[in-house]
């Protein structure tokens, strides 16, 4: 299962992970291109089943893992990707309802897709990935409400490695850097080509590697946490940055 999986990191992951031999429920919201799940899967001879619903209502996290049960047996694997970006302003002047938001989506959505989850997994196993960030394991400035929703999610991930190893299920996040998705492409909305180019710039910068990272990068990191390969790895944070973090 993958929420957020129309576009970005979630429809790469899609691609990836039915190519590799998963078949794919993928949930999103009504209005996102969900068809593009469909086409990416169906080019690997996979099947998908496509959910309509919002990650922070419980009720899309249970038609989601019914289906998923119904036609294909059960869940062994959860993509947490879905997530906002919120606002770029100072903590003096963030709006609340936007902090209000951005906590919503990107915390309890990843939390209501543990439990729901977790509980569809505890007799058979399995691995969730939750999606973080590099702004969950370091600072920065004017996006106060994603980096403290994008810390909480790798807390929430190191309590559920603990509480849920007695299950076989393996909790891990994923922390990549500026990626060439739409996430990132919003804030260059609105801004000159030389403001776009001087933004990509400041940020490839800081990137000992040089360059934004590829969806397809993210999502090999994702297939590998939700193989067999990865049977002993839990409670981890794992950077996908270009050597970011190692400055």
């Amino acid at each position: 299962m993958i929420s957020g999986a129309a576009q970005g990191i979630g429809l790469a992951a899609a691609e990836r992970l039915s190519a590799d031999g998963a078949r794919i429920v993928a949930l999103d919201l009504p209005d996102a291109p969900l068809e593009n799940v469909l086409s990416a899967v169906k080019r690997n001879d996979s099947s998908a089943i496509i959910i309509e619903g919002d990650v922070t209502e419980a009720d899309a996290w249970t038609a989601a893992i019914d289906a998923a049960q119904k036609r294909f047996g059960g869940l062994d694997i959860l993509f947490n990707n879905a997530g906002i970006s919120g606002e770029t302003n100072p903590i003096l002047s963030y709006p609340e309802d936007m902090f209000d938001r951005v906590m919503e989506v990107n915390c309890r959505g990843v939390f209501l897709g543990m439990k729901y989850s977790a509980l569809a997994m505890r007799d058979r196993g399995g691995s969730i990935i939750n999606m973080s960030s590099v702004s969950g394991i370091g600072g920065g400035q004017f996006t106060l409400a994603y980096n403290a929703s994008k810390h909480a999610v790798i807390g929430m991930t190191k309590v559920g490695a603990a509480e849920l190893a007695e299950y076989n299920i393996r909790v891990n996040a994923i922390c990549p850097a500026m990626t060439e998705t739409g996430m990132m492409h919003d804030l260059e909305n609105g801004k000159t080509a030389d403001e776009v180019a001087a933004l990509r710039a400041r940020f490839t910068s800081i990137i000992p590697l040089g360059r934004y990272a590829e969806p397809a990068e993210t999502a090999a990191v994702v297939a590998f946490l939700a193989s067999d390969d990865a049977s002993f790895i839990t409670g981890a944070a794992i950077p996908i940055d270009g050597g970011l973090k190692a400055r």
